[in-house]
């Protein structure tokens, strides 16, 4: 497909994104005439991150991507011969080269699915051999995506559904694949957009953004407007020199806040026309650069104003630096009593939009002020319980209440039949030696086949109908697992089934 049909495909991960290791199993498995064996991986957590009680599944689309453009080139091929012993045999290399995953299989959570410790987020099976070379990649490709899903739905959480939040972070990102994985799934994860304009030519994340401070420091006032006239918002009557109606609501302004009208810096109010003139449908004035309070708000004001004569709205402010609470209301009070004294009722409630290093604790600070913001099964044996993995191939069901509420999420073997609304089941929790008895009155299954022997079986969810799908999730969730400090544990339990056949690998000491 080529790159114009398909954006996606230039942000891709490359074959050979995988540790060496996996290259020498491989090798491994072909010297024993094990490569065609049908083996099958998953993929899951032992622990939710942030220390909270659940997570979002994500970068279900590229994997499944990677999965169907899986193809080694001869560069690739090569490079392998490099890092191989030079004595390997060269059928090894020829099979490379014709690998692909035409006998792959992929179940997996939908992305923007909560997921559980335990609970498979994704099903690999095929080939040992490819399946083997496909472990890292999907590895970083989920673990990476879910994880900032996570966070974004967390700090979604701490701002409330009205809230704008938007990501920032390409400047500050793992490098340039960290950072367009960022901004995809801090989208998927409730953002409202990026800044990031390769996020939104590739994966149709919404841009957004206005002005930095070195715009604003770049100007020293003596800079003269090549054309400072704007036309009316209606389209009808005289152009109007904005600078000049700027210089005059500055008076105004400044009267008012009992301000003199030396003290606003002319560079920021030189700044701050040049961007209305390109944008005075989106003007949003930064006010940190010099000083809030004596410089930032009164320029900004004076734009705005002369901006609303002629039929604009600034669309609102940003601050960057500072107390960002104690500075957010003290502009608030500032936009309340200017728009009372010059009857502009709007300005009242302009957006207050605040950045830097803005994490969980300062945005639940802030959330409350402001409006914008193959065949046997394997079981790996260990001292450590949490790191014990559960054998077979396994089918995941999340149990529902009468009312909808979440219950508790049961794995079982995939050979077992699926548990039945209405029924009671016995299922052991994780991480106690108790059975318990639940009657659910709905079961959904949890793991969706997407690629039967490397074809996809439906088609893949848009990002923001992920999105959507996360947001709904999320609200499922009961306070007490939603909750971000001390969360309660959401349940995770095995079916009788597979519970015996852990006690059986265990007490034989399988590997």
């Amino acid at each position: 497909m080529a790159a114009e049909q398909d954006p996606e495909g230039r942000a891709a991960a490359r074959p050979l994104l995988t540790d060496l290791y996996q290259a020498t199993m491989a090798l491994g498995y072909w010297r024993a005439g094990r490569a065609q064996e049908v083996a099958e991986f998953e993929l899951f957590f032992r622990r939710c991150p942030f220390g909270g009680a659940f997570a979002l599944a994500a970068g279900l689309r590229d994997c499944v991507r990677f999965v169907r453009a899986f193809r080694l080139r001869d560069a690739d091929v090569q490079f392998l011969a490099s890092v191989l012993p030079p004595d390997t045999d060269p059928a090894f290399f020829q099979h490379l080269r014709a690998l692909d995953c035409s006998g792959v299989t992929v179940r997996a959570l939908p992305e923007g699915s909560l997921a559980f410790p335990g609970v498979p987020l994704l099903q690999v099976s095929g080939p040992l051999l490819v399946v083997q070379l496909l472990e890292t990649p999907l590895l970083c490709l989920v673990s990476y995506a879910s994880l900032i899903a996570t966070n974004a739905a967390r700090l979604r959480l701490i701002a409330g559904p009205e809230k704008r939040l938007l990501e920032l972070g390409l400047r500050r990102a793992q490098g340039p694949d960290g950072g367009l994985t960022a901004s995809t799934y801090s989208y998927l994860g409730g953002f409202d957009g990026s800044s990031n304009m390769l996020a939104g030519q590739l994966r149709g994340v919404p841009v957004a953004g206005t002005l930095a401070h070195s715009f604003i420091t770049s100007f020293s006032g003596t800079e003269v407007p090549p054309d400072p006239m704007l036309a009316p918002a209606a389209g009808q009557g005289p152009r109007v020199d904005l600078a000049a109606r700027v210089e005059t609501w500055l008076e105004r302004v400044c009267g008012h806040l009992g301000l003199g009208v030396q003290e606003p810096h002319r560079g920021e109010r030189a700044a701050f026309v040049a961007y209305a003139l390109a944008f005075p449908r989106d003007f949003q004035g930064l006010l940190d650069t010099y000083s809030v309070q004596r410089s930032g708000l009164p320029n900004f004001l004076a734009v705005a104003l002369a901006l609303e004569e002629l039929g604009y709205q600034a669309v609102g402010v940003r601050l960057d630096s500072g107390d960002l609470l104690q500075q957010a209301q003290e502009t608030r009070g500032v936009f309340r009593t200017v728009a009372a004294q010059f009857r502009v009722p709007w300005l009242e409630s302009i957006p207050i939009a605040v950045s830097n290093n803005i994490d969980e604790e300062e945005l639940a600070r802030l959330a409350q002020k402001l409006v914008s913001v193959g065949g046997q099964p394997r079981m790996k044996l260990t001292e450590d319980p949490e790191k014990q993995t559960l054998p077979g191939s396994k089918a995941a069901f999340r149990l529902l209440g009468s009312d909808g509420a979440l219950l508790l999420d049961v794995l079982q073997l995939a050979e077992e039949p699926p548990p039945q609304a209405g029924q009671e089941l016995r299922v052991w929790p994780r991480g106690t030696q108790e059975s318990c008895t639940v009657r659910p009155a709905h079961v959904e299954p949890l793991l969706r086949l997407w690629v039967q022997q490397g074809q996809l079986c439906e088609p893949l969810p848009s990002l923001a109908e992920s999105r959507a799908f996360a947001q709904q999730s999320l609200s499922r969730l009961s306070p007490a697992h939603r909750r971000l400090e001390q969360p309660a544990l959401y349940q995770v339990a095995l079916s009788e089934k597979l519970r015996a056949l852990v006690d059986r690998l265990s007490a034989r000491g399988a590997l």
